[in-house]
C-alpha cells in the first residue's frame, strides 16, 4: 500500500510539472504497465484531481483545471522559491496582488518544515532591498498569467503594443519566455508579421489574448534575451573578442548586460553596454585578459587615449 501511495504521489507530481504526458512515457517514468497507470489515474480522480485521458497511439494524460483547487506537491526548492517570490510580490511591481501574496505566504509558512522556514527567513534577512530610482511601471497579474501560460503551451497570441515613441500597432506573436529585471517585465517572442525576434515591455501591451493556434518550438539566437533587454538601457554598446575561454571570463566578471558567446576553446565574444565609455573601458580592462574591441569605434579611441595616459603616468618626471 505504501508503494502504491508513493507511486500515485509521484504520478501527481509529474502531471503537475508538465501540461501533457504521452501514456507510454508516463508509464516508463513510473516503471509500471499501462494498466497500472490507468488504475493510478483513477485513484487521482477519486481524490478530486481532474485527469483527462486522450485515447489512441498519440494519446496521453493531462491535469485539467477543476472546480476546486486541489493540493499541490512541491519539492524543497520549489517551496522556498514560492515563499521568497510571495514576499517579493508583496511589495513588487505586479498590480493588485500585494494583499493576496501576504495571505498566501502566511498559509505556506504555516506548513513549511522548520528547515525550509529557516532558509526562507535567512535569505530574506540577508538581502538588502535597494530602492528603485523613479516609479516602476506595474502590470496586471492576469496579464502575466496569460502570457506565462501561452509560453508554456506554445499558443500564438494577439495584442496591441505601444512603442517607446508612442506609436501603437497590433501584433501577432509566438511567445517564448517572460523575463524580469526586477523593475520591468518583458515578453520575448517571435513576431509573426515581422518574421523576427522581438522583446516587448509587458506594461505597454494591451488586450493580450490567445488565438488557439499552436506553434512549433523555436529558440532565439544565443544571448538574445539578455541583450535585447539591456541594450535599450545603455548609450554605448560594445562588442569585444576576449582571448580566453568563456568559462574563464565568466569567473572574472558577469552580470546583467554581459552576454558571452563562445567562439572556440580559446576565445569568446563579449557583448555589453553602459552609458559611460570610461566605465566600459575600465570594466573590460579589469578582466586582466587580452581582448580586441570590434565596436564601437569611439570605445577603441577612448582605450587608446586611456592607455597613453596610463603609460605617461609611469614615466619618470625627467622624461616628461
Amino acid at each position: 500500500m505504501a508503494d502504491t501511495t508513493g507511486r500515485v504521489l509521484k504520478l501527481l507530481s509529474l502531471l503537475q510539472a508538465h501540461r501533457e504526458w504521452p501514456g507510454p512515457e508516463l508509464a516508463g517514468r513510473l516503471g509500471v504497465s499501462a494498466r497500472t497507470l490507468r488504475r493510478d489515474v483513477d485513484r487521482l480522480r477519486e481524490l478530486g484531481y481532474p485527469v483527462n485521458a486522450t485515447p489512441g497511439p498519440a494519446g496521453g494524460y493531462r491535469l485539467e483545471a477543476g472546480t476546486a483547487m486541489p493540493p499541490l506537491l512541491l519539492d524543497d526548492e520549489e517551496a522556498v522559491a514560492i515563499a521568497v517570490g510571495l514576499r517579493t510580490a508583496a511589495s513588487g511591481t505586479v498590480a493588485g496582488i500585494e494583499e493576496t501574496s501576504v495571505r498566501a505566504l502566511a498559509k505556506l509558512e504555516q506548513v513549511l518544515p522548520s528547515r525550509l522556514r529557516l532558509r526562507v527567513h535567512t535569505l530574506q534577512s540577508q538581502t538588502q532591498p535597494v530602492a528603485p530610482i523613479g516609479a516602476a511601471p506595474t502590470v496586471e497579474a492576469a496579464t502575466l498569467t496569460l502570457l506565462a501560460q501561452s509560453c508554456r503551451d506554445r499558443e500564438r497570441i494577439r495584442f496591441g503594443y505601444r512603442r517607446r515613441d508612442g506609436l501603437r500597432s497590433d501584433r501577432v506573436a509566438d511567445p517564448y519566455r517572460l523575463a524580469s529585471t526586477g523593475r520591468r517585465w518583458y515578453l520575448v517572442a517571435w513576431d509573426v508579421g515581422r518574421q523576427d525576434w522581438r522583446t516587448y515591455r509587458v506594461d505597454r501591451l494591451t488586450g493580450p489574448r490567445g488565438t488557439g493556434v499552436r506553434f512549433p518550438p523555436r529558440e532565439p539566437p544565443p544571448g538574445h534575451v539578455e541583450e535585447s533587454i539591456t541594450a535599450p538601457l545603455s548609450r554605448h554598446r560594445a562588442v569585444v573578442v576576449v582571448h580566453a575561454p568563456s568559462a574563464v571570463v565568466a569567473e572574472r566578471f558577469s552580470g546583467p548586460g554581459w552576454v558571452l558567446e563562445e567562439l572556440d576553446e580559446h576565445s569568446c565574444l563579449l557583448r555589453t553596454g553602459d552609458d559611460s565609455l570610461e566605465w566600459l573601458a575600465l570594466s573590460i580592462g579589469l578582466l586582466g585578459l587580452d581582448f580586441t574591441v570590434r565596436e564601437p569605434p569611439e570605445l577603441v579611441e577612448h582605450i587608446r587615449t586611456l592607455a597613453a595616459r596610463l603609460r605617461a603616468s609611469t614615466e619618470p618626471a625627467a622624461d616628461r
